[in-house]
């Protein structure tokens, strides 16, 4: 039986910094970034993607905002909606062209997917879930004032609107998806993160926030029982005091140490701190390996030479 990884792809695969987000830019960045994985799919492996939404969900919030005068405005989770299947589209898109090229015949399929959370998360009261573009000070305070829309200061780059990130409890679309992968269909699925929806007496309610991509997709992968969750993100490995000259590379990461280092503030919430704990996530919920790295150094992640292994 073949293994199964479960690939989180980082939004500096989809839209890169400095770029405007266009559909264009997207499509090039995303067709780049296949052949790492058609890689492990030529030697055997089962792959599951899923990708982060944040910069589209946010422009995409900005656009039935202004629009709200012509059209009528969607709330947050339709927004959720959408952008997992435009984003869905343009991934599934590039796999079957590049399958093409390298001569696989494997069908492609997204899944637009419902994830449970808590009607009572905390989250609903503390929005930290940065989405949208970056503004400066200036400008988001004049935001905040106008519209009385939270923004924080996200990893030095500026100033992005911040909303409520409730913990993923259950995927709804789990028989489905784990219907494709028995039919060794390439599936894309929980696109940033999934729809939040409250479950009430087994009816289902759309909830306006953003369940953060690496959490839902650290329960994604134990729920359909993965061998690997990969974590992939702009470094090849993690590491701590990060852009000091006294930077040291982790190879691996006991949840202990990982813990302790979060302590001391070696893990950023605006970059690494989600994906430490999504790695965490996933190691309780009875996964075995899960590794970060970077997307173009999955193959040497796989076989040790690189990357961030975290275990118990």
């Amino acid at each position: 039986m073949k293994e199964k990884v479960v690939l989180a792809i980082g939004g500096n695969a989809i839209q890169k910094e400095g770029q405007r987000g266009t559909i264009e830019e997207q499509k090039e960045n995303i067709y780049n970034s296949c052949s790492p994985v058609l890689e492990l799919m030529e030697k055997g492996y089962t792959v599951v993607i899923t990708h982060g939404n944040g910069p589209q969900v946010g422009n995409t919030l900005i656009k039935t905002e202004l629009a709200s005068e012509v059209v009528p405005k969607y709330p947050l989770d339709v927004c959720d909606a959408e952008t997992q299947g435009n984003i869905g589209y343009l991934i599934q898109q590039a796999f079957h062209n590049k399958m093409k090229e390298r001569g696989i015949e494997k069908s492609v399929a997204t899944v637009v997917t419902q994830i449970v959370v808590d009607k009572e998360d905390q989250a609903f009261q503390n929005p930290t879930k940065p989405i949208g573009p970056f503004y400066e000070k200036e400008k988001a305070e004049e935001i905040m004032k106008e519209k009385g829309i939270t923004f924080v200061e996200d990893s030095g780059r500026g100033y992005r609107r911040v909303v409520p990130s409730p913990m993923p409890k259950k995927i709804v679309e789990k028989e489905a998806i784990e219907a494709l992968i028995d039919k060794d269909i390439l599936v894309i699925t929980a696109g940033g993160g999934g729809i939040p929806v409250i479950e009430e007496e087994g009816m289902l309610k759309g909830t306006e926030a953003v369940i953060d991509k690496d959490f839902a997709s650290a329960l994604l992968a134990a729920e359909i029982k993965a061998d690997y969750f990969f974590i992939l993100t702009g470094v090849d490995q993690v590491a701590i005091n990060f852009g000091k000259p006294n930077q040291e590379n982790l190879a691996q990461l006991s949840v202990e140490d990982a813990l302790r280092y979060m302590e001391e503030g070696q893990f950023p919430k605006g970059s690494m701190g989600p994906k430490i704990n999504a790695a965490i996530y996933f190691l309780k919920k009875g996964g075995k390996n899960v590794i970060i790295t970077s997307i173009d150094k999955l193959q040497d992640a796989l076989e040790g030479k690189t990357g961030t292994r975290l275990f118990l």
